[in-house]
């Protein structure tokens, strides 16, 4: 069904679109971002500043964003998808060219009063323009080779100026999150096997370019990936983000240390404790008791935004929130196996929770194209 389609149907208006958003949604992201405020009161010593009451109110903006969002109708969003897309694409030239440098990469524009950083907004826009393309394709046509490497440009051009910066974390979550949407779109499994084995060939030619003329890798990156292999070549180096993090991790228990007894964290032996590792500082303040805790958090938020795409009768809001939904998947797995050890450290916030401006926003946006897919879908008798 197409969106114009779509749009000619019954539609929720005016105030009766507050009781067709999806409320234990709202809920689940509250009780999310609830933890990091918590944790970020811990980790500052029983502080609101520096970080907690600035977290608090970046949410109170990012869910009244997804309110706005939500309520405009999805063909709206269906036929914005590839302007947004392009705006997005333009601003991370601009971050090529004009983008301010912060811990060793470009990946800021400052605009004024405010700092963006457009590698998180084509995670969004990148989804939605996948989801649109699919949308106005024929079905027949979704895995024919040319159609197929359409869709994948869509996903690794942008995917690929955001590893420039370098940004490898946030490069392989942009193309991860289109792989998702392309699969999601009925393409042939032989084309990720495929991807697969060229993956495997890439990671042997990442590691055998290492000192040569062609690296393909930062060398700062290398020595992730040897930490990541064995933390223990270079404890105070390149290996102690997670040698760290392990301690904290295992000191944590069953049960934790208690609220604000975490001593990795708070005699700053933990780096980037409340950023990328603050689900370290979780666990080892509630154990495994409140790691899991907010897991399951993140796995009801799954859950609730999987019944939205399942019910969606339209094909472009079906994507898109699925698309939304693995890309935040992506978010939380590959960071918590980043702190575990079980995955490079590649820079990548646990949403949410972890403190951070643009993430945040552009997440909550994310969330608001669920909720408006929710409100605006079908609701006429089957």
């Amino acid at each position: 069904m197409s969106y114009l389609e779509y749009n000619t149907k019954r539609m929720p208006s005016g105030l009766a679109k507050v009781l067709y958003l999806n409320w234990p949604l709202v809920a689940f992201l509250i009780a999310t971002a609830a933890y990091g405020v918590v944790m970020l009161y811990s980790i500052a010593g029983g502080n609101l500043q520096p970080w907690a009451e600035p977290q608090a109110r970046r949410f109170a903006i990012g869910l009244l964003v997804m309110f706005v969002v939500a309520f405009v109708p999805l063909w709206f969003w269906r036929s914005i998808a590839g302007l947004a897309y392009a705006l997005s694409l333009i601003l991370l030239l601009g971050v090529e060219f004009f983008g301010t440098v912060g811990m060793g990469a470009k990946r800021w524009l400052v605009i004024g009063p405010f700092r963006l950083q457009p590698s998180e907004l084509a995670k969004i826009t990148t989804i939605m323009a996948l989801a649109a393309y699919y949308d106005a394709l024929d079905l027949k046509k979704v895995s024919q080779p040319h159609w197929v490497i359409l869709a994948a440009l869509i996903a690794l051009v942008p995917a690929l100026l955001v590893l420039r910066q370098p940004d490898l974390g946030t490069a392989a979550l942009i193309a991860l999150g289109g792989g998702v949407v392309i699969f999601a779109a009925g393409v042939h499994w032989g084309y990720f096997a495929a991807l697969i084995g060229s993956g495997v060939a890439l990671a042997t030619a990442v590691i055998a370019s290492r000192g040569t003329e062609w690296q393909l890798l930062k060398d700062y990156q290398y020595r992730r990936i040897d930490a990541f292999l064995d933390p223990t070549i270079d404890p105070l180096g390149a290996g102690y983000h997670i040698n760290q993090s392990m301690i904290a991790l295992g000191s944590g228990g069953w049960s934790g240390r208690g609220f604000m007894e975490g001593t990795q964290a708070r005699l700053n032996f933990l780096p980037e404790k409340h950023t990328d590792f603050i689900f370290t500082t979780l666990a080892e303040e509630f154990g495994f008791l409140g790691a899991s805790s907010l897991l399951l958090l993140y796995m009801l938020i799954l859950g609730v935004c999987l019944l939205t795409a399942l019910r969606t009768t339209n094909r472009f809001g079906a994507l898109l929130v699925i698309g939304v939904i693995g890309t935040f998947f992506l978010y939380f797995a590959v960071n918590m196996a980043m702190v575990m050890g079980l995955a490079p450290v590649v820079g990548v916030p646990l949403p949410l929770v972890s403190y951070g401006g643009s993430a945040m926003i552009v997440l909550m946006v994310g969330f608001g194209l669920v909720q408006s897919a929710h409100v605006h879908r079908s609701r006429l008798p089957s």
